[in-house]
């Protein structure tokens, strides 16, 4: 199955007063780690207004060794002044910043991408002659898939994505996956989940030193970063499941790993929960286990999130949560009214009226976004969206890429995405043109059809041998950038004439019919419009090439 994410690189201003760049903006927010600036409660409605809280590491945590009584007693010293500390931060409304993790090794250089992982690349405009207001850059939407497994479609097809279920709650965890090991192991296991579950209550209910009691001493500067990070995204839900019994580390007497699915939310308490696979590293104390390191799973096929890697500063909306590094955290305040108003738009595509309870947005520097999900997106790829599961996409978007005047239609792209496509993605490459074009559709925002920046790519497509039909239209990954724009105005022309005859809640009918449902085309506009689809299909392709000429 495949999700649809998408990147443009920006957009030179419209307006006739320039904006400054991200470049610059980014710029200055860096030479300043330590301000801290003034927000909102998280239910305001003023969506523009940043609400931040703060998380500090304990200086005490960085010791790489103590006696375990003098680690049971200033645990509980900490808690009490962690507890009144993170209540003052939130009165105090100064910006959230957790801790970065220690250095990962560099990864290693990536293969070859096959057809699950190859996104699809996407023009710059090219100026046309004929106008006379500035042009903007032609957007590049990137369909991308993070957490992809290959559905052996054909060369140049779009990503595959499967997401699992979501984890189950501490009431019902499954059995271990394969061999459920020795009656010892089995019994190691539920030590070590039960260890689990006091930190994961400890998470919630912010008692750091709680979080941290049930590691080495050697651990707990890492984890006191990935605690401050978790607490900044409003983590209201962490639940670890075992995926199978723990394992004896080969050559370290006494050690051992284990790999979890945890179930998590932010902000909202009731959500259903998205999930990630850790992997937990163990030693033993007599017949205790003490935790040496929790770390992302390589088993994870999404790859490293960014609370796993980075220090967070955090700002909390009414619809969005928005998250960068300290360094970009004055672009803060801008970014969530911009993504705010993009979530009032992209909600009226939730398929069922159910939009996400929140949006997740990350800001990703150079660094991070070389990193966080995976990396590996083309140099100009400006954004994507990727399921984490629990009906949730995330969304990243690249600062060095990304311009104030083109953030708006690529927030409003992206968050569509997030809202419409269903958790496991989609399956089929022929339904490329109705994903893109419902979110091309949106990242227009009602403007007039002459305006969409891609009908010079349109025209030179439908005049460059395109076969006329909407289920081809999708690019190969090694397009030109002449031929993905087209490819996305074909798409958007597309929905547009379906708008435009039976009204967007008929056609998001015949989306959901034919993305979340899998009806074929034929059969999703009989039931939705009371038309043949071939007739449908024609209309379509004829009013395309009416529009560009």
């Amino acid at each position: 199955m495949t999700d649809g994410d998408e990147q443009p690189p920006g957009r030179t201003a419209d307006s006739d007063e320039p904006r400054p760049t991200v470049d610059a903006a980014d710029k200055a927010s860096t030479a300043d780690t330590s301000a801290t600036d003034v927000s909102a409660g998280p239910d305001r409605a003023d969506a523009s207004t940043a609400d931040v809280s703060a998380a500090e590491t304990s200086a005490a945590d960085d010791r790489s060794a103590d006696a375990s009584a003098a680690d049971v007693s200033a645990a509980a010293d900490a808690s009490a002044d962690d507890t009144r500390a993170e209540n003052a931060a939130t009165a105090a409304a100064v910006d959230t910043i957790a801790p970065a993790p220690a250095p990962a090794p560099a990864p290693a250089p990536a293969s070859a991408p096959d057809a699950a992982s190859l996104p699809y690349p996407v023009p710059l405009a090219q100026p046309d002659p004929a106008r006379t207001r500035t042009v903007r850059q032609r957007r590049r939407w990137l369909l991308w898939t993070a957490l992809g497994l290959a559905l052996g479609l054909v060369a140049g097809a779009v990503p595959g994505v499967l997401l699992r279920e979501s984890a189950p709650d501490a009431a019902g965890r499954p059995a271990a996956k394969d061999d459920p090991g020795t009656a010892a192991q089995r019994r190691l296991g539920e030590r070590m989940l039960a260890l689990l579950d006091r930190q994961a209550v400890a998470l919630v209910g912010a008692d750091r030193a709680g979080f941290l009691a049930v590691a080495e001493p050697a651990a707990r500067p890492a984890l006191s970063r990935r605690y401050a990070a978790l607490r900044a995204l409003r983590v209201t839900v962490w639940r670890p499941a075992a995926d199978g019994v723990p394992e004896a580390v080969e050559g370290r007497p006494g050690e051992w790993r284990q790999t979890v699915t945890v179930g998590y939310c932010f902000v909202v308490p009731d959500c259903a929960p998205s999930t990630v696979e850790l992997g937990a590293r163990w030693r033993l104390a007599g017949e205790e286990p003490r935790l040496t390191a929790l770390e992302p799973s390589e088993a994870d096929p999404a790859g490293v999130r960014p609370w796993q890697a980075n220090d967070l500063a955090v700002t909390v909306g009414k619809r969005v949560v928005v998250a960068t590094t300290p360094a970009q955290r004055r672009r803060l305040p801008g970014l969530l009214a911009q993504a705010e108003t993009a979530a009032r738009a992209a909600d009226r595509y939730a398929i069922g009226g159910r939009p996400p309870d929140r949006y997740l947005v990350y800001y990703a520097g150079k660094g991070e976004w070389q990193r966080w999900y995976g990396g590996g997106r083309p140099k100009w790829t400006a954004g994507y969206a990727v399921g984490v599961g629990g009906g949730r996409h995330d969304v990243v978007l690249n600062a060095q890429i990304v311009t104030p005047a083109g953030l708006d239609d690529l927030l409003r792209h992206e968050l569509t995405h997030a809202a419409s496509l269903p958790d496991r993605g989609y399956a089929d490459r022929a339904d490329w043109w109705l994903v893109e074009g419902l979110a091309e559709y949106a990242g227009a925002d009602g403007q007039p059809v002459h305006r969409y920046d891609g009908l010079t790519e349109v025209r030179n497509l439908v005049r460059g041998g395109w076969s006329g039909r909407l289920d081809e239209v999708a690019p190969a990954d090694d397009a030109s950038d002449d031929r993905v724009g087209g490819a996305y105005g074909v798409g958007y022309l597309a929905v547009r004439h379906l708008v435009d005859r039976y009204g967007e809640q008929r056609m998001l009918d015949f989306y959901r019919a034919v993305v979340h449902q899998g009806r074929t085309p034929e059969q999703a506009a009989d039931e939705v419009f009371g038309d043949t689809w071939s007739m449908l299909h024609d209309d379509c392709v004829a009013y395309v090439r009416a529009v560009v000429g």
